[in-house]
């Protein structure tokens, strides 16, 4: 709603602004979905740096995309076969296309239905399906929510982008590498602003899911066993780690990904996460921001119901012991003063912490305590919390509080820390020379200048 004046300058009145693509009149899931397609390949189509910025990582020559909703095929049987949308995009000789299929609010993707859609593309020359969902994924190009027969991915491509991923690459056009053409700049405006409205269907990450307060409250109790609802919270949390990632790129600009071997799947990971929570009562997960001094880690202590945001930073290779902690707490002069430091040391397994306010007092109180002079090796700079019990996202929740945990945390120490450089070497002064003094190379006298 706007506060408008009257052109008499008395009257004042609520007026709403007009959308170019309205949430109202959404009624049911069907409605939902139908809309949001329309609208983003309409807009994909309508403003091609988003529709690259989308479909170049799926591998789509960069060109204006042709996009289509409810395309109609048959399949071997002769039975109907609609997928939600296609995109075609041509470029030169090049031509990439993938069939639609896109799931709003709470619906899940049905891997039956994906299986059908990849076995209809192979057969009409398409080269891959794209899935778009809430169910947050780390990688498009190799997670994906479903699972399918591996067969049927040697011709055809599987790809899944999470709405929160698709508006995430529509905030970062819009707000930092920018649109050359003022209208679809407008355009693009309006799409963000659609997939952010609650209507939409496409709002991302809501919470933790059913499971969360059963594995939570076990954790704490100390009678958590491996089972389905642990699985189930250990993949939302792999899902909220990136959300919050995901959030951090539309703020900075940049790609920010989850921290994880390379090599490692998702459902590596989500078995990793499963395990540990069971044995230690923790969760875990990092992200990476470009240039950072290192990993934002996240962790939640589910025994103690605390959160801690960490960052590692690795000490200076030159100095006594005392002048590579005074580094740190230089960086740290602003910073308040409950954070906590810890200190790894070089061929020691040996450790030391304190909040920061005890290091300012006495830095000594973090060296080495077998041996003074033994030189840091690292510095772990951690921000602990109390933990969000309610559900959704708003103050006091779970989901929302330790977002903005890690939001803050980047914002008032990883922003502002820099990692350690050597200096540069330095010449030898140089020395007066006499005037019978001798070229070095040529052995010839040196004449005074005249």
């Amino acid at each position: 709603m706007a506060r408008v004046q009257s052109n008499e300058g008395r009257a004042q009145e609520d007026w709403t602004p007009a959308r170019l693509i309205p949430t109202v009149g959404i009624r049911g899931q069907e409605e939902q979905e139908k809309r949001a397609t329309s609208s983003l390949l309409a807009v994909m189509h309508a403003v091609p740096e988003f529709g690259h910025a989308v479909l170049g990582p799926l591998g789509a020559p960069k060109s204006p995309p042709r996009t289509y909703t409810e395309v109609r095929f048959k399949d071997a049987d002769g039975r109907a076969c609609i997928p939600d949308g296609a995109v075609v995009v041509e470029r030169g000789k090049n031509r990439w296309s993938c069939f639609v299929e896109v799931k709003t609010g709470t619906a899940q993707l049905d891997g039956d239905q994906v299986s059908r859609y990849l076995d209809i593309a192979r057969e009409h020359g398409f080269d891959a399906v794209l899935t778009i969902s809430n169910q947050i994924t780390s990688a498009a190009a190799t997670d994906s929510p479903v699972a399918v027969d591996k067969r049927k991915l040697r011709r055809v491509a599987l790809y899944h982008l999470s709405w929160l991923r698709i508006a995430t690459a529509a905030i970062v056009q819009h707000r930092f590498r920018g649109v050359s053409d003022p209208d679809q700049a407008w355009i693009l405006g309006e799409l963000i602003a659609y997939l952010d409205s609650e209507p939409s269907g496409a709002s991302g990450f809501d919470d933790m899911g059913a499971d969360w307060v059963k594995v939570r409250d076990a954790a704490r109790a100390g009678t958590l066993r491996p089972g389905p609802e642990v699985e189930a919270v250990a993949e939302r949390w792999d899902q909220f780690v990136e959300y919050v990632g995901l959030g951090l790129a539309q703020e900075l600009g940049t790609d920010v990904t989850i921290a994880a071997p390379r090599r490692q799947t998702r459902e590596e990971r989500v078995a990793l996460l499963a395990k540990a929570v069971v044995e230690s009562g923790r969760l875990d997960g990092g992200l990476r921001v470009p240039d950072a001094v290192g990993p934002l880690e996240i962790v939640v202590d589910l025994g103690r119901r605390q959160v801690e945001a960490t960052v590692v930073v690795a000490a200076p290779k030159e100095g006594r012991a005392t002048a590579r902690l005074n580094w740190i707490l230089r960086q740290l002069r602003d910073a308040p003063s409950d954070l906590r430091l810890g200190v790894s040391f070089e061929g020691a397994r040996e450790t030391t912490s304190g909040s920061l306010a005890e290091a300012r007092d006495d830095p000594r109180l973090l060296l080495s305590q077998a041996d003074p002079k033994r030189c840091p090796r690292t510095f772990a700079i951690t921000l602990v919390r109390p933990m969000g019990t309610k559900r959704g996202k708003a103050r006091g929740s779970f989901v929302g509080d330790t977002r903005q945990q890690a939001f803050d945390f980047y914002r008032e120490i990883v922003q502002t820390l820099k990692a350690w450089q050597p200096r540069a070497p330095r010449l030898v002064p140089h020395e007066v020379e006499s005037e019978d003094a001798v070229h070095p190379r040529t052995g010839d006298a040196r004449a005074e200048p005249a």
